[in-house]
């Protein structure tokens, strides 16, 4: 397996982007980054971001959730951020995701996680969860979901996982800003970009949409059934945090409250003026949002 590792210096001078690095080595040398700040003692928040972002989406949590005596860890995805970038993209299924995601959970010895997750950060923290539930204390859903394949996708996804697999060129910085209702200034959209010095860099973001299960005999989709079974048993505290203004995940969270039992008189919330990528539109309050679930329950 070729490995592409962004240089470090394309991450210097980052908007409000100045936490420590940190790294945790996987099977085959493959090396995950993350931010890690907070009390080493205090209840972790694991936020896992999506497609095409990284850690930097989390910025804007980092500060409330630490301000609040909580632990904020935040790892890049193989393949985004500072994490390593497998060259082919028959490198990365989503099963290797999951594994990745479950081994960094693991090595970095995270118990009582209360797990924050939008778009591909919810198709691998739910499985994560649902296949290590000791390791969870509660569940953060926000602007995600959990595909079997049994029902269709909504035409926004199919008209960008079409865009994903045919343009000549994934222009990262202005993906996430599409998926944004805020105005992005030109250094926030460079730094989205950081990661991927070019088109090599880029396999991971590149293949994430077709691993997506959109037909029922998807390889994942069995794997994606059987932590729906372990969610409709789930009683541990779930909340949903989506936003007004995602076309993608519009109604995920009336299913997420009406099938998992810990979802039962939660404070849910529907964030106002979020689009997709909710954490740069309304980062602040969602943050808040997770500190209150933390300390109520």
């Amino acid at each position: 397996m070729e490995i592409l590792r962004t240089p470090d210096e394309r991450f210097v001078g980052l908007p409000a982007y100045a936490f420590a690095p940190h790294y945790v080595e996987l099977d085959g040398g493959v090396r995950m980054h993350y931010v890690d700040e907070g009390p080493r003692d205090g209840q972790v928040v694991l936020m896992l971001h999506g497609e095409p972002s990284w850690s930097y989406l989390y910025r804007k949590m980092v500060p409330v959730v630490t301000a609040a005596g909580l632990r904020a860890v935040a790892p890049d995805l193989v393949g985004f951020g500072r994490s390593d970038k497998p060259a082919s993209q028959d490198d990365y299924t989503y099963q290797t995701h999951v594994d990745w995601m479950a081994a960094f959970v693991e090595r970095t010895g995270l118990r009582g996680i209360t797990l924050v997750c939008q778009d591909w950060g919810g198709l691998i923290g739910l499985r994560v969860a649902a296949e290590h539930p000791e390791r969870f204390a509660r569940i953060v859903a926000a602007n995600t979901f959990l595909p079997t394949g049994d029902h269709p996708p909504g035409e926004a996804f199919l008209r960008w996982q079409t865009f994903s697999q045919t343009a000549p060129e994934l222009p990262i910085g202005a993906i996430v800003r599409g998926g944004c209702r805020t105005a992005l200034p030109p250094e926030v959209i460079a730094a989205y970009d950081a990661p991927f010095p070019d088109e090599r860099y880029k396999a991971g973001a590149r293949v994430f949409p077709r691993l997506v299960p959109t037909r029922p005999d998807d390889p994942a989709s069995d794997a994606n059934r059987r932590a729906w079974e372990v969610l409709k048993r789930w009683e541990k505290p779930f909340l949903t945090a989506f936003s007004d203004e995602d076309p993608i995940t519009r109604g995920g969270d009336r299913a997420f409250q009406a099938m998992v039992p810990g979802a039962a008189g939660q404070p849910h919330t529907t964030i106002a003026g979020g689009g997709h990528f909710l954490q740069e539109d309304r980062g602040e309050e969602l943050a808040q949002a997770v500190v209150a679930f933390v300390r109520g329950t």
